[in-house]
């Protein structure tokens, strides 16, 4: 049986005091539904676009999933107005090469390739590609191939210094994600990442058409 994902489970990261009110914002919403954000990011694209990306217990997130919750948060952005100017809703899953903002994350994707930053330097380094190699107690484990010869090749990087961290997209990452959604929902095709783009919002909290 498949281990159900803690939804209270702490999230880090570096982001921005708008990012952070809409976090504050959204998590009661996202946990009273049975999710958890993934990740709260407003980007210049469109004008201003903000993303959402969020995960149920079992780690998935469809198209049914991303219509339920925009439904949801929709009118509760347009009555908290956290961000002020007209922006552009966006709902997704976290796909493939995914955010990873949990030491459930750094477990779960052990064996796989990924990008992490800190926020502050670490023995003189900030950012790190190596092999995930899991966690021990509130560090990430990861094996950086580029160590000078003779040192330690696993760095043991305290998740309360991250900045960001995600999945780099691999062959070997492509197959175990295809093959945990086929095992999920076999009729989906694990390639595609869900989303849902909203109506505009203008910065009055109204939609635009």
């Amino acid at each position: 049986m498949k281990q159900l994902l803690d939804l209270n489970e702490t999230a880090y990261g570096r982001t921005g005091p708008v990012e952070e009110r809409v976090w504050a914002i959204l998590e009661p919403v996202a946990e009273d539904m049975g999710y958890r954000l993934v990740r709260v990011r407003v980007t210049g694209d469109n004008g201003c676009t903000l993303q959402i990306m969020a995960e149920n217990a079992q780690g998935e997130f469809g198209i049914q999933d991303c219509e339920k919750f925009s439904r949801e948060i929709s009118p509760i952005l347009d009555a908290e107005e956290p961000i002020e100017r007209a922006y552009h809703l966006e709902v997704s899953s976290p796909g493939v090469d995914r955010p990873l903002v949990r030491l459930s994350d750094f477990e779960l994707w052990a064996g796989h390739e990924a990008k992490v930053e800190l926020a502050q330097l670490q023995d003189g380094r900030r950012k790190f590609r190596g092999t995930l190699q899991g966690t021990e107690e509130n560090k990430i484990l990861i094996h950086i191939p580029d160590v000078p010869k003779g040192e330690e090749p696993v760095w043991a990087l305290n998740i309360e210094d991250l900045a960001e961290a995600k999945l780099i997209m691999t062959d070997k990452l492509l197959d175990e994600a295809r093959a945990r959604q086929e095992a999920a929902n076999p009729l989906d095709n694990p390639d595609v990442e869900t989303e849902i783009d909203d109506a505009d919002h203008d910065k009055d909290g109204t939609d635009e058409a």
